[in-house]
Order: structure tokens, then C-alpha cells, then sequence
């Protein structure tokens, strides 16, 4: 049976800052506030920031920059209500707050480490080259009949031997809807995609080859030919790019995370 591979490591992400993104407005409107409440200028540069998270692929318009303004107006007369209460002094909120501030401050080291540490094409080159030079695991295509118990299965492994055929058989008594109505066919997958007892089985088997003893799982009892293998086709430099780029950044970030932590003193 195919179960769903799950990546085992979690990757950061870089999340470039909204500012250095956005095209810098023109001189005049970055010197204009956005708005002036109770005498507390609101900055241009504030709009650009949240307009980029309300957007969300809209396009820009009138109405776009209405809400934003709408929303920096409600946020500066709510944080100013909240510090007349003395919201402020409340230890989780504060402390909230200063996770958030250094949030964005890490984003932007970061951003700046992997800016100061630009990816060439020569590092892209290599990165392929040796993934191209790794062993590659071969891709099986094969069939299989699943039963609930034993006796069924080997009561089909004797019914192969009488000349039975195998996709009439599968299609006839197997219980995994996915491949029953294919006899059995299953897509080309590498060894991963199976259980380990379904896998370690299949390595075993020669092309053409069925197993001879029933394969318990933990699904029931397996019976498995093995159709065909092929060795995966590397694809071309420019369609994986745009991965390895990433997965460079990605090693960039650990990179900067490695040397901050060198000279750091943990308790």
C-alpha cells in the first residue's frame, strides 16, 4: 500500500521585509503623512507596509488606500487608548511585544546576511552537479492483490500457480479500491512510497517476478509482482533553478544562525 511521505525537515523561510520590496514613493507624498490624529502624524511609509498585507493580489486602487488608512487611524486610537489604561505594563503583552520586535529585526539580519552573500551561478552549477553525481533510487512498477488474511493470500499464490491470471485475480478479490479495478497496477513509485514490509519485498523480486509467500502489513496480506523498474531522469539544470536557489537561502539562513550562536554565551 502507498502512504503520503512527509518531509522531515522544516526549512525557514525568509520573509523579505514589506519595505524593501515596495517601490519607493516619490519624495513629496514620502514626506506627506497619511493621515494626522489628535496631532500625531501618521507616516506614508506606514501605509506602504500595511497596503502590502491587506492587498493580498489585489491590484492598487482608491478603495485599497482608504482601508488602509481607515486601519492605521483605528490602530493609533486604539494603541492610544490601550497605553491611557496602562495596557502596556501588562507582563504577556509586553513581552508579546518584544517578540514581535525582534521577529523583525532577526527577518532583516537575515535578509541583510543572505543580501551580503549573494548566490552565484558556479554555487548553483555545483549543487546540481552533485546531485546529479548521488545514487538515485530506481522506480518500480508493480501490482499487487490485497487480502484480509492469510489463508486467503496463499490460497491466490496457489491459484497463480494453476496459470491463474494475475490482474483478473486482483481485480476479482483485491481490497484496495485503488488499484483492484487495474489489477492490482500500481504507478510508478520509488521504494519510499510504500510501507516497509511492501518495500523490502518488492527490492527482492526480480522483473516478472511475483512473491512466493504472503506480505503481511498493516493493512492485511499482500501479494506482489513486480512488472518493471526504471532509473528516475534527472531533470534539466533551469527546471530545478529555482529550487536550489532556495535551498541555498534556506542554508544562507542557518549559516547566519550558526555564526550568531558561535559567539554567544548560553545558559
Amino acid at each position: 500500500m502507498r502512504v503520503a511521505r512527509l518531509s522531515a525537515l522544516i526549512m525557514l523561510a525568509l520573509s523579505p521585509l514589506a519595505l524593501a520590496q515596495a517601490p519607493a514613493p516619490a519624495a513629496a507624498e514620502a514626506s506627506k503623512p497619511l493621515a494626522v490624529v489628535n496631532g500625531k502624524e501618521i507616516p506614508a511609509v506606514y501605509g506602504e507596509l500595511v497596503k502590502r498585507e491587506m492587498a493580498q493580489g489585489q491590484a492598487d486602487s482608491p478603495q485599497l488606500d482608504a482601508r488602509v488608512r481607515e486601519s492605521l487611524i483605528n490602530l493609533e486610537l486604539l494603541s492610544r487608548a490601550a497605553l491611557e489604561k496602562g495596557l502596556d505594563k501588562d507582563p504577556r503583552l509586553a513581552a508579546a511585544l518584544d517578540i514581535r520586535r525582534k521577529d523583525q529585526l532577526a527577518k532583516a539580519y537575515l535578509e541583510d546576511y543572505v543580501k551580503a552573500h549573494p548566490i552565484t551561478d558556479a554555487e548553483i552549477q555545483a549543487a546540481y552537479d552533485k546531485a546529479k553525481a548521488e545514487a538515485v533510487d530506481p522506480e518500480y512498477r508493480a501490482r499487487h492483490i490485497l487480502v484480509k488474511t492469510e489463508a486467503e493470500a496463499k490460497k491466490l499464490i496457489a491459484d497463480l500457480g494453476k496459470k491463474a491470471k494475475f490482474e483478473d485475480l486482483a481485480k476479482k478479490h483485491s481490497k484496495d479500491p485503488g488499484s483492484a479495478k487495474n489489477g492490482g497496477a500500481l504507478d510508478w513509485s520509488d521504494r519510499g512510497a510504500y510501507v516497509k514490509e511492501f518495500s523490502d519485498a518488492l527490492a527482492g523480486l526480480k522483473k516478472g517476478e511475483t512473491t512466493k509467500a504472503p506480505v503481511k502489513s498493516q493493512f492485511g496480506y499482500h501479494i506482489i509482482r513486480l512488472d518493471d523498474t526504471r532509473q528516475p531522469q534527472i531533470p534539466p539544470l533551469e527546471a530545478v533553478r529555482g529550487e536550489i536557489v532556495k535551498q541555498t537561502q534556506q542554508a544562507r539562513v542557518r549559516d547566519a544562525i550558526t555564526s550568531v550562536r558561535s559567539s554567544a554565551k548560553v545558559e
